[in-house]
């Protein structure tokens, strides 16, 4: 066994995504010096499975949000996170939230484009239809030069043959447009070709685009500032001097490491999607017996709240979402395992509805994937198993795919045979090997096509806001959300609960310092990321709200570790 090495440094960071590598490169930069560890063989974290997105009112990359105002977005967080409204984080996050947008574009590698994404509940007091989040620009991995294999791959299912696109950008469109337009088959051609190209010389894609561009970009900041990233490298235990935290105990695969921190060590492991113990404690769904199955990574097991409860930390499961709720599908890779397909898209599509065991439709599909995972909770209140199922008939499936199913001119047998997909010749049929009410399920679709034939839903109203729209087919009138189901064959895809990642995390003051029992700040500890518990309230305002707070978070934990004044 090797003799355990002692290191010395400023500023330990436990995490390698956003939280931890924003904290990380604004202490460097003031002059710090920084070591981060990472759990995994790569770095990157949840962030590199995100979309890369960042919700942050005020800021200057989108036009639009110049006739925003600061009153307007403290209206929507008072109406958003209601009872858990915090007065001094929401300050300290709008305060500073341009300000890290600025640094970051100024001092660093990490860039940002505007977006068009609507406020994810517009038509709440304080919302606005456009200009409040901002994507990662678009990054070569090549940049990282060796690096580049160490950085998180994008989340399999999402995307094609390694290759990634951005919501918000116009791949997507071209790629459902390309067997109707020659200008989408020949953009299609190119990209595909240029993709191609990069598999062939590097193994892997190096255009790269939402999260993964962050964490890219992020990465490459730290590692131009000399920030060592180790990777492979847990956190084993906190070294604890008197009340204040010092450092911390790291395994490596030469051994174990301590690591002394002068400054501060900051938990940055990504909260805790994937501890099965808390988690039945936490959710509601699971507590119940139900599934399940985070599209985070597996390494995000709670090991940062772990250690800060070890400290006199407190992690406090008070919410009643305490996660970002995703509608996640289970894609069959064979040998008994499985992928897991985030349903992201598919729901805002005309044609597309949601329907639970009784065949019954249950929530407006085309709002924000936390509000249809809360509604599914809702409607399996009662049940052991948490599920719904996306339901279209055969022209929607050519047209717009469904789940991880793509559309044509990619065959849809193999979906079929493999069991990912269920299809009906008719909706009785469907109903039958669904296990579902088919009674129910008829009835549903008679009343949906009803009003659907006109673009109406009177039900659950979609396509009443801009967020509705924003992600379905504008080209479909006069409802781009809305169309009849009624051409079979019918198909079914089933959806289980998931998630982003935990909004419950470990009690903190807005700085990020830990709090103990009596809420006095433990000395030396910091949390940022999904370790700290979000602002949010357990609800989800908009994109971006996971990402913008952190690295806002970062900025604000970094520049007080460096003793930099505001």
């Amino acid at each position: 066994m090797s003799q355990n090495r002692v290191r010395e440094c400023d500023v330990l960071v436990i995490g390698a995504g956003a939280g931890g590598l924003s904290t990380a490169i604004v202490a460097a930069k003031h002059g710090l010096k920084v070591i981060v560890v990472e759990k995994a063989p790569v770095f990157g974290g949840t962030t590199a499975f995100s979309g890369g997105v960042l919700w942050i009112p005020g800021n200057k990359t989108c036009p639009a949000a110049a006739q925003d105002t600061r009153a307007a977005a403290v209206e929507y967080l008072k109406n958003e996170t209601g009872n858990f409204y915090n007065e001094e984080a929401v300050n300290a996050f709008l305060d500073n939230g341009p300000k890290m947008l600025d640094w970051f574009e100024r001092e660093t590698e990490v860039k940002f484009v505007p977006t068009l994404y609507p406020d994810y509940h517009p038509t709440v007091g304080g919302g606005v239809d456009v200009g409040r989040s901002v994507l990662a620009k678009p990054f070569n991995l090549t940049a990282l030069g060796r690096d580049m294999k160490r950085l998180r791959p994008p989340l399999a299912t999402i995307t094609f043959i390694g290759m990634m696109f951005n919501s918000s950008n116009a791949d997507l469109k071209h790629f459902f447009n390309a067997t109707k337009s020659l200008t989408s088959a020949i953009y299609v051609a190119k990209r595909l070709g240029s993709h191609v190209m990069d598999l062939v010389k590097y193994g892997q894609g190096v255009e790269v685009t939402s999260g993964n561009a962050l964490a890219a970009r992020l990465a490459k900041s730290a590692l131009d500032l000399g920030i060592p990233i180790l990777t492979s490298a847990p956190a084993k235990q906190l070294l604890i001097e008197g009340n204040a935290v010092k450092g911390a105990v790291i395994a490596t695969p030469e051994g174990e490491i301590t690591i002394h921190a002068s400054r501060g060590t900051v938990l940055a492991a990504g909260g805790f999607p994937h501890d099965l113990k808390r988690l039945a404690k936490a959710y509601a769904h699971v507590a119940r017996g139900g599934e399940h199955v985070s599209p985070t990574p597996t390494d995000n097991t709670g090991d940062g709240v772990a250690l800060a409860e070890q400290a006199g930390g407190r992690c406090e499961i008070r919410l009643a979402a305490p996660a970002a709720w995703m509608p996640v599908s289970l894609v069959p890779r064979g040998a008994g395992k499985f992928g897991v397909f985030p349903h992201l898209l598919d729901r805002y599509k005309p044609g597309v509805i949601a329907v639970n065991r009784k065949g019954r439709r249950f929530c407006n599909e085309s709002e924000s994937y936390h509000d249809v995972g809360a509604a599914m909770i809702a409607t399996c209140e009662g049940e052991t198993e948490t599920a719904a199922w996306l339901i279209c008939d055969h022209p929607t499936m050519r047209k717009y795919g469904l789940g991880y199913a793509k559309p044509a001119p990619v065959p849809i047998q193999p979906f079929i045979a493999n069991g990912y997909v269920t299809r009906g010749k008719t909706l009785r049929d469907l109903a039958r090997q669904l296990g579902m009410d088919a009674d129910g399920l008829e009835g549903t679709v008679a009343r949906f096509n009803t009003d659907a034939v006109n673009g109406e839903d009177p039900e659950f109203g979609r396509g009443s806001t801009a967020f509705n729209r924003y992600l379905a087919d504008p080209e479909n009138k006069p409802n781009p959300c809305v169309a009849p189901i009624r051409q079979g064959p019918f198909y079914a895809v089933k959806m289980v609960m998931g998630d982003l990642g935990s909004f419950d995390g470990l009690t903190t003051d807005p700085i990020g310092r830990v709090l103990n029992q009596q809420d006095q700040p433990i000395a030396g500890l910091y949390a940022v990321g999904n370790d700290r518990a979000s602002m949010m309230g357990g609800n989800y305002p908009g994109a971006g709200i996971t990402l913008g707070p952190i690295m806002t978070f970062g900025y604000i934990a970094g520049r007080h570790l460096a003793g930099v004044a505001e």
